[in-house]
């Protein structure tokens, strides 16, 4: 077995710094490789460009004991896994979104240069199926000199494997240490290769399978949690129309043995519940009919809510005669796609925020112990203390149960509750 020397990760984000920092930790020579001179920067400075508990003090100790550097273009390593985004190209509405795998693309003509016989190329980006061999197909392209799996089987100069992430922001570190693994090769030998690289540091178990079973592995994961949202989600406006409290319905139906209903919210975000199901439905728009039909429903979440916010303003002009709208504030708790954490991708909250906003002719105010500053996209919003906003606002719009907000209750205004905890 040709051991690894010297790992490279392409794309210091959510999931790339932390897997680069868990190899360096383990004393392997890691170079890490990210298209931000900021995130470079800060990594080498001992520092993290994201939150994630734990992190900070493993990035540190990796880069002052010279196991991880970070660069903005690729050197030869012995294995390179590649954690890029792969986000949606826009679409009309009604449309299903077709999957952007330009940084997939990107990646693979970076590290093409620096191949060399012996080299073990892993996807780890969430990607619809048949992309490992798109991959290896790019990387054949560029590199006539070399074999790849596709054509040279076992035999191939460079091994090629898909090992999907599957972690919990908040609690990334724990997680890729004790999860089990998918692994899938395009050979037995690349699946083999890839089961010893990632044994360096994972304790669950690696599973072999092959790159497409792999790739969809992943999406099914997330289509299946996605479907059940939906669920509570369809639910939760079903019962606000014949007025049952559907908080306290979910908690008598889960008191049968066989019966785990999720919790509603004010739709679905994050990197990975909100994207991989269309993945599935680009793939095979025919057949994915619960999981396109779950996906419209999850998406429909944030107008539902909206209207909830219209009619709540409309609530209280009639009963304050005497104020406009212009003199209305609305307070709007949480904007993470998730509790507890930092991360604004694919938000509902978010989204919702940016809709009052648009919508209100009065004050809009935020607030997100999470975070220090509003992304841009959020014009005309202010981002507040919980103090401020639970004394001054008119309309108490609760998005994420932060932890904050489930110890306290805003003392006055109207309230409307995405998530059942007032």
């Amino acid at each position: 077995m040709m051991s690894f020397e010297t790992v490279s990760v392409i794309g210091l984000g959510y999931i790339g710094l932390p897997t680069a920092a868990m190899f360096a930790s383990r004393k392997k020579k890691v170079i890490g490789v990210d298209v931000s001179q900021y995130a470079v920067d800060t990594i080498n400075q001992g520092k993290i460009h994201i939150v994630e508990p734990e992190l900070d003090m493993i990035v540190s100790a990796a880069v002052n004991e010279g196991y991880l550097k970070a660069v903005t273009t690729p050197e030869p390593a012995d294995a390179f896994l590649i954690a890029v985004p792969t986000p949606f190209l826009p679409c009309e509405d009604g449309e299903v979104p077709a999957p952007d795998l330009s940084y997939i693309e990107a990646a693979s003509k970076a590290i093409a240069p620096v191949l060399k016989k012996g080299d073990l190329v892993i996807l780890e980006s969430t990607s619809p199926v048949g992309t490992t061999e798109q991959m290896a197909a790019w990387l054949a392209e560029a590199r006539t000199d070399l074999t790849f799996p596709q054509t040279a089987g076992e035999n191939a100069d460079v091994n090629v494997a898909h090992c999907p992430e599957r972690v919990l922001p908040g609690h990334v570190v724990r997680e890729l240490v004790a999860n089990d693994r998918v692994i899938g090769g395009m050979s037995s030998r690349c699946s083999e290769r890839s089961v010893e690289l990632y044994k360096t540091f994972v304790q669950g178990e690696c599973v072999i399978t092959n790159a497409r079973t792999a790739e969809m592995a992943k999406l099914t994961e997330n289509s299946s949690r996605d479907v059940q949202i939906a669920f509570a989600n369809e639910l939760s406006i079903i019962c606000d129309k014949l007025d049952i409290n559907v908080w306290e319905l979910i908690a008598l139906a889960n008191r049968h043995p066989r019966v785990n209903i999720l919790q509603p919210g004010p739709g679905v975000g994050g990197h990975c519940i909100a994207v991989d199901p269309w993945f599935i439905v680009s793939k095979t728009p025919e057949e994915a009919q619960i999981i396109h039909t779950a996906r419209k429903v999850n998406d429909g979440k944030p107008d539902w809510v909206i209207e909830k916010v219209k009619l709540a303003i409309a609530d209280f002009l009639q009963t304050n005669p005497e104020k406009t709208a212009r003199e209305v504030t609305i307070a709007c708790y949480g904007l993470a796609f998730k509790p507890d954490i930092d991360d604004l991708r694919e938000s509902p909250a978010l989204e919702i925020t940016k809709k009052v906003a648009a919508m209100h002719c009065g004050r809009v105010i935020a607030v997100e112990p999470n975070i220090d500053r509003l992304p841009t996209k959020l014009k005309g919003v202010e981002l507040v203390d919980w103090d401020i906003a639970s004394t001054e606002a008119d309309i108490q719009l609760l998005l994420v149960d932060h932890k904050e907000f489930k110890v306290n209750k805003p003392n006055s205004g109207q309230f409307i509750d995405t998530k059942g905890i007032w």
